[in-house]
């Protein structure tokens, strides 16, 4: 079923000024039934979680709801789902965890194609607990995972394997299924960054391999936090630093402090919003995700090559750096003897948002000597083909 894309941007405030987002990748714009949920929840009796009072219950609905439905987005149980500030934060605590059980000799492999978030909180570890740190490269011709490397990097005393799901500046999926058996048949844990992945495909933790995967709800209509999804029983083996008081159950003993309940409220909203793209009479909310998403991947499908055929219209004055088999519609380009920040300004100044930089995609940008800042072109469910039309043509008029 196709999208009803005029119901669908009635429901964006953002959209009202006529602009054209193609920043997805860094975060979308935010639905109007995610702020009201937020302001609900902020406005009625509201106090720290407990049993009793009407406040001390809606605190604990927060939170309940919360973990329910990360739990449908995911396909791991509730008592998995762990709220963090940011994707970043949740690594670096986690990276914290981790490497309490690490000792000299111990091995991590990380990854040349991702975020700099699933990379140097694991370096910064290992550079800690002595633990020797090897790559797996990228092909610079493909700009896929050369997984040649990772058989290299891998052996028995690999304890951390730590790959994306898909990368947020050349939308490449790498094969992360086939990467997390390998590792799991050497002992060792697989660290999944699904950031930029999980807001184009439903995802289903388990199926992937991955033992921990990390997401950001703003990246997909919700509010700016981050979670971090794993199996329970892996979570109950990890004893973080903590205060004493604090509860010691799965998944509370990550979470320090009192939970922002108002993003809570908003993050739920948001998987609820996903769930209601594409009308469906599933009785489950992770039935109406799937069929949602199924109708949200073809309408990128049809943007995205709108979007391909277009930029290569513009012959050599533009390098499509995006050329993985598998991706999601994320486009990365360099300008021929440009400046691709004068090219952001030169759209924004025709109402078209599309970002210039390296999008602290470190790796990726040294690995495989890319120009910086580099222009991408990132699509998100409220994107229409006269977006494109306009990204097209202010780009041309640029050149």
């Amino acid at each position: 079923m196709a999208l009803d894309l005029t119901a669908l941007r009635a429901q964006f405030p953002a959209l009202d000024q006529g602009l054209a987002f193609f920043d997805g990748p860094g975060g979308t714009q935010t639905p109007r039934p995610v702020a009201d949920a937020i302001a609900a929840t902020m406005t009625r009796p509201l106090s720290n979680r407990g049993t009793v009072s009407p406040s001390e219950l809606n605190a604990e609905r927060a939170v309940t709801d919360f973990r329910t439905a990360y739990a449908d987005l995911l396909g791991i149980p509730a008592s998995g789902i762990v709220h963090g500030r940011s994707a970043t934060q949740l690594t670096y605590d986690f990276s914290r965890h981790l490497a309490k059980g690490w000792k000299p000799g111990d091995e991590i492999v990380v990854s040349r194609l991702d975020h700099d978030s699933n990379v140097r909180p694991w370096i910064q570890a290992a550079e800690r607990a002595s633990v020797t740190v090897r790559w797996i490269e990228i092909d610079a011709e493909t700009t896929e995972l050369d997984l040649d490397s990772f058989e290299r990097a891998l052996s028995p005393r690999t304890r951390l394997v730590a790959v994306t799901a898909a990368s947020n500046v050349l939308g490449t999926k790498p094969p992360v299924r086939r990467i997390a058996d390998a590792a799991h048949e050497v002992g060792a844990l697989v660290f999944v960054d699904g950031v930029h992945y999980a807001a184009h495909h439903l995802v289903d933790v388990r199926a992937l391999g991955a033992d921990l995967f990390t997401c950001s709800p703003y990246k997909f209509l919700g509010p700016h936090c981050g979670v971090l999804a794993g199996a329970p029983e892996l979570l109950e083996t990890l004893h973080p630093d903590k205060l004493l008081p604090s509860p010691d159950s799965v998944p509370e003993r990550f979470e320090f402090g009192t939970l922002p309940y108002e993003i809570l409220a908003g993050a739920t909203a948001a998987v609820d919003f996903l769930a209601g793209l594409a009308p469906s009479t599933a009785p489950t909310r992770r039935e109406r995700l799937a069929h949602s998403l199924a109708a949200l991947h073809e309408h990128e499908r049809t943007l995205r090559t709108r979007l391909e055929d277009g930029v290569r219209a513009l012959g050599d004055a533009v390098t499509v750096h995006s050329r993985a088999a598998d991706r999601t519609p994320t486009l990365l380009m360099t300008l021929e003897g440009r400046d691709a920040s004068e090219a952001q300004a030169h759209l924004a100044a025709r109402d078209v948002v599309a970002p210039a930089g390296s999008f602290y995609a470190y790796e990726p940008f040294t690995a495989l000597k890319l120009q910086s800042p580099a222009l991408r072109a990132g699509l998100a469910p409220y994107n229409t083909t006269e977006d494109v039309g306009r990204f097209l043509e202010g780009l041309s008029s640029f050149l």
